[in-house]
């Protein structure tokens, strides 16, 4: 009530966020600091130039979303606090180092579906691709940047069609810039997976992405999350073309199918990659020429082996 009664006075706004915050260590606030996220995020708006202020509401934010996702709680935002970031985000689009911060609030948000979708519709998507042009160098930035894209496409009702698609190139560029740091390419190779789901890559895209998510596939073979869903992702592009199973086979850095077999052998355990492994070759034997020489590879020993390992499932 205090901040709500005084919205035009900095000083006031800043108080009450100061105050807030030094009920963050105090378990028992925090249902009732949930119920401040509108309050600060508008104290944030009406106050855009004060960069102290935004850097203490984004800190707080922050603390509150962390607290919820690590009690399970979900955040359902509504378009007005959506659009309040959105806000932010604009008024300080060059300063790097808050735009770190906040885009790890965006990230964190978008984990619920219902503010996923009202960041989706406030436009936030543009406004992501311009900030991962700028600062392709910066890994959290483009880690959680790429983490939102995911969340904004596999929510998607196609209606920003054209907007997802001009994602395809930026997310293609942040996986090539940061293929050896595992965090983002991951988050680069689920993006690319919505992407693909939701149709947004054209013919002459098939080629160029699958090499690429080969090499990340390649340089992070240990990484269980990116190789599911990097296999997730050619898995979609091979449903949609050929091209992109015979780039696969005959990729210039070396045979896709022996390393199907390779991240078969590393993750034997992992039923999910097992799983995503299945499915690419499933899309994969669609088309004959592919299916002979996988054939000619000897991918049913593979099979087998796989059928023995997972009987029941």
């Amino acid at each position: 009530e205090f901040m709500q009664a005084s919205w035009d006075v900095e000083e006031v706004q800043a108080e009450g966020i100061q105050y807030l915050a030094s009920f963050v260590e105090d378990k028992t606030a925090f249902p009732h600091l949930l119920t401040c996220t509108e309050v600060i995020t508008l104290a944030m708006k009406v106050h855009t130039d004060s960069l102290d202020l935004q850097v203490e509401g984004c800190t707080l934010l922050l603390e509150i979303l962390s607290q919820a996702l690590e009690q399970g709680v979900t955040m359902d935002l509504d378009v007005s606090v959506a659009s309040c970031l959105l806000h932010t985000v604009r008024k300080h689009s060059e300063n790097e180092e808050f735009l770190s911060m906040l885009c790890t609030l965006l990230m964190m948000v978008s984990a619920s579906e219902v503010a996923a979708e009202n960041l989706r519709k406030v436009g936030i998507i543009p406004d992501l691709l311009s900030i991962l042009r700028r600062f392709l160098h910066n890994d959290k930035i483009c880690f959680s940047c790429c983490a939102v894209l995911w969340s904004l496409a596999v929510s998607e009702d196609n209606a920003d069609q054209a907007v997802l698609a001009s994602a395809v190139p930026v997310t293609s560029a942040v996986l090539r810039e940061h293929l050896h740091n595992g965090v983002v390419a991951e988050a680069a190779c689920s993006a690319l997976w919505a992407l693909a789901l939701q149709g947004c890559l054209t013919d002459s895209d098939y080629e160029p992405t699958a090499a690429l998510l080969l090499d990340a596939l390649r340089m992070n073979p240990e990484r269980a999350v990116l190789v599911k869903n990097g296999c997730l992702a050619l898995a979609s592009l091979v449903r949609l073309s050929e091209t992109a199973a015979l780039a696969i086979l005959l990729d210039s850095k070396g045979s896709g199918t022996e390393l199907i077999k390779e991240e078969y052998h590393l993750h034997s355990h992992e039923p999910g990659v097992t799983e995503a492994l299945c499915l690419l070759m499933n899309e994969m034997v669609q088309y004959d020429e592919v299916m002979l020489n996988m054939r000619s590879q000897k991918m049913e020993k593979l099979l087998s082996e796989i059928k023995f390992q997972f009987p029941f499932s």
